[in-house]
């Protein structure tokens, strides 16, 4: 049998698979309402996720979903979800809820590269959180779960808009600082959740409940806009800071170009894992990151347009440029209500195909 390299803080089975189904799938087959009562009101809370997990059990329970659908299980927030918000709306930004689909976060519109730590922690959105945490733990005893805590950069871009590309270039200096104090409202933030609940990142990419200790997965989503000088120069040092601090340490990059970052991704201390967005290039990854966990993302959007078969192909296309099925997973995050069935199927079976080769 081949030996495969393996990270030793992950301690996880070969080619694990998760998927996050996009809220218009779960109002259209669920019926479930993305208000903010869904997201804070704790009866609400706790009674969406039963829901959520009984609608998984009865449509996909033979592939081992829905395992708490008999549960009341006190959830902090959504973790059947994948989207960034309440950071945003910490630091300023305007909410605006819609019954089929994810807080959309109205920009900010600042016009300075000023911003203190404390306001974010003593806004109506964190106390709003805090009141959630304590009623749950009233009638359940505990909590769990976490929230998504997006990205330094795409706060910044829900923040200053834009202009923060011509802040790079006109005063760099102040936009380490800016970028400085977004890292730090995200890292405090992160660790009072991980107080509350032990873990930090399963509302950014469900994979992470696979692997051992709770992965800090930093969101740079918007690194796709970005030049890798650029990630060089504002990014990259937080992210070996964090890569020492925090492990398993963890990047999620759902653009299609992560491989433009390689030889910079290695450099870090600990790159312990990696979301790869679609179209991302595999084999230079790997090359580059031997020891990383590469967690591929099947893109939701053409899933939609494929046959279940070819989904399994380029399954077993994708874990094979991974060339390492003890440190490659394979997800497909935000699939809407027009996905059917046999495609999410075909996601599970084909992965335990795959680990059944290993394992055997």
């Amino acid at each position: 049998m081949k030996r495969f390299l393996r990270n030793p803080v992950l301690r996880n089975t070969p080619l694990p698979v998760e998927i996050v189904l996009h809220p218009s799938w779960w109002h259209r087959h669920a019926g479930i309402v993305f208000d903010q009562d869904f997201f804070y009101h704790p009866a609400r809370r706790v009674e969406a996720e039963r829901r959520m997990e009984s609608v998984l059990y009865e449509r996909f329970g033979d592939l081992g979903l829905g395992e708490d659908r008999g549960r009341d299980v006190p959830l902090v927030g959504p973790v059947h979800n994948a989207a960034g918000y309440l950071l945003s709306e910490m630091l300023g930004c305007r909410l605006e809820y819609a019954e089929n689909a994810p807080p959309q976060v109205v920009p900010a519109g600042r016009t300075d590269l000023k911003l203190d730590v404390e306001t974010a922690f003593r806004s109506p959105a964190f106390r709003r959180l805090e009141r959630l945490i304590e009623a749950l733990k009233t009638r359940h005893g505990y909590v769990t779960g976490d929230v998504n805590w997006a990205g330094i950069l795409n706060l910044a871009l829900d923040l200053r808009g834009q202009a923060i590309f011509l802040d790079m270039a006109d005063r760099p200096a102040e936009v380490k600082t800016f970028f400085r104090r977004i890292a730090e409202v995200m890292e405090r933030f992160a660790a009072f959740i991980a107080a509350q609940t032990g873990t930090t990142s399963i509302s950014v990419n469900r994979t992470v409940r696979h692997l051992k200790g709770p992965v800090f997965l930093h969101s740079e989503c918007a690194l796709t806009m970005i030049s890798v000088a650029h990630y060089e120069a504002f990014i990259l040092e937080i992210d070996r800071v964090w890569s020492v601090r925090h492990r398993p340490f963890g990047i999620h990059y759902c653009g299609a170009d992560p491989h433009r970052f390689a030889d910079l991704l290695a450099r870090l201390p600990h790159p312990d894992f990696l979301d790869v967005g679609w179209g991302g290039d595999l084999g230079a990854l790997r090359r580059a990151l031997p020891e990383t966990f590469l967690n591929i993302r099947l893109s939701p959007v053409e899933i939609v347009g494929r046959s279940a078969s070819e989904v399994r192909e380029a399954i077993r296309e994708r874990v094979a440029d991974s060339a390492n099925p003890w440190l490659t997973g394979v997800c497909c995050i935000n699939m809407d209500d027009r996905v059917t069935d046999d495609k999410i199927r075909a996601i599970f079976e084909e992965a335990a195909s795959l680990r059944a080769r290993v394992v055997a």
